[in-house]
C-alpha cells in the first residue's frame, strides 16, 4: 500500500495505539517519555513518531487545529491499522471550580462541529470508548493528578464559536449565552476536535478518548499554560493499563471488558 495522502504513513508504519495531540510540537514532547522513538513522517500538520512506553509499542499523530483535519488523521491511521485513539490536548474549563493545570476526562462530547455531519445525522451520539475512558481514570489515580470527568463540547472556531471577542469587535446575538446554557448542562469545558474522534471512532469501530490539560477557566478568566506533560503521561500511562487488560480480555476470550474480570 502507498503512503497514506496526508499523513504519508503506511501500513507497518503505526501501532494499534495511538495518541493524538493537535499541536504537532506536541508529538515531540510526548515522544520525550518514551523509549525507541523513530519519525516517521510529517506532512502538513501531521506528524508522526512510534515507539515504546513500558514495553508497548504506541504511535503518535498530530492532527492539527478543529474537526476537518481531525477526520482526515482518523481516516487514513483507520485505514494502516490505528484501533484504539487517545486525544491530548488543551481546553477551556466551564466550571468555577475547575483550575488551570487540572485534566479533564471527556465521556462524551456536544457536536457543535460541522465535520461529523458529513457521517451522520446530528442525532448520533459522540461517545468515548469506557475501557479508555477508565483507564485514563486509572491512570490519573496512580500518577495522582487531579482530575475531573465528564461531558465536554466541541466548536468549529476558537473565537465566535467560543464566545472570544472577535476581530473589530464584530458580534451576534446568538453568541451571547453559549458558556451560561452549557454549565446548565453541566458541560465541563470547550475545545475543537473531541466530538469527531468519538464519532468517527464509533463508526469505524475504534475505541477513543480524551484527556485534556486545563490552560484557561472562562468563567474566572483564570488562565495558565499548566497541565501539559501531566495529560502525556497520563494517556501513555493508560496505553500500558488498556494493553494489560486487553491481554486479560484475549486470554480469557472475552470481548468486553467487566470489573471482576481484572
Amino acid at each position: 500500500m502507498e503512503p497514506q495522502y496526508h499523513i504519508k504513513c503506511k501500513n507497518g508504519d503505526i501501532f494499534p495505539y495511538v495518541i493524538m495531540p493537535g499541536d504537532p510540537n506536541r508529538v515531540h514532547l510526548i515522544g520525550s517519555f518514551m523509549d525507541d522513538v523513530k519519525k516517521i513522517a510529517s506532512n502538513r500538520e501531521y506528524t508522526t513518531i512510534s515507539g515504546y512506553f513500558k514495553g508497548v509499542g504506541i504511535s503518535v499523530t498530530s492532527t492539527g487545529i478543529g474537526a476537518p483535519s481531525t477526520s482526515i488523521a482518523i481516516e487514513e491511521l483507520a485505514r494502516i491499522g490505528a484501533k484504539t485513539l487517545i486525544r491530548v490536548g488543551s481546553t477551556g474549563a466551564l466550571e468555577e471550580t475547575i483550575k488551570c493545570g487540572d485534566l479533564i476526562i471527556n465521556t462524551a462530547s456536544v457536536r457543535y462541529d460541522g465535520a461529523t455531519k458529513d457521517y451522520v445525522n446530528p442525532f448520533y451520539p459522540a461517545v468515548a470508548s469506557y475501557e479508555v475512558t477508565l483507564a485514563l481514570i486509572e491512570a490519573c489515580e496512580k500518577l495522582q493528578y487531579k482530575y475531573h470527568v465528564g461531558i465536554g463540547a466541541s466548536r468549529d472556531t476558537f473565537y465566535g464559536g467560543q464566545e472570544r471577542p472577535s476581530f473589530g469587535d464584530y458580534h451576534q446575538s446568538f453568541m451571547d449565552n453559549l458558556i451560561d446554557d452549557l454549565e446548565k448542562a453541566k458541560v465541563l469545558n470547550l475545545e475543537m476536535e473531541a466530538s469527531t474522534v468519538f464519532t468517527l471512532s464509533s463508526l469505524f469501530g475504534l475505541r477513543a478518548g480524551a484527556i485534556l490539560a486545563v490552560f484557561g477557566n472562562r468563567k474566572t478568566q483564570e488562565f495558565e499554560v499548566k497541565g501539559e506533560e501531566e495529560a502525556a503521561k497520563a494517556t501513555l500511562e493508560s496505553i500500558k493499563i488498556l494493553s494489560d487488560w486487553d491481554k486479560i480480555k484475549e486470554k480469557k476470550n472475552k470481548k468486553y471488558l467487566y470489573p471482576s474480570l481484572i
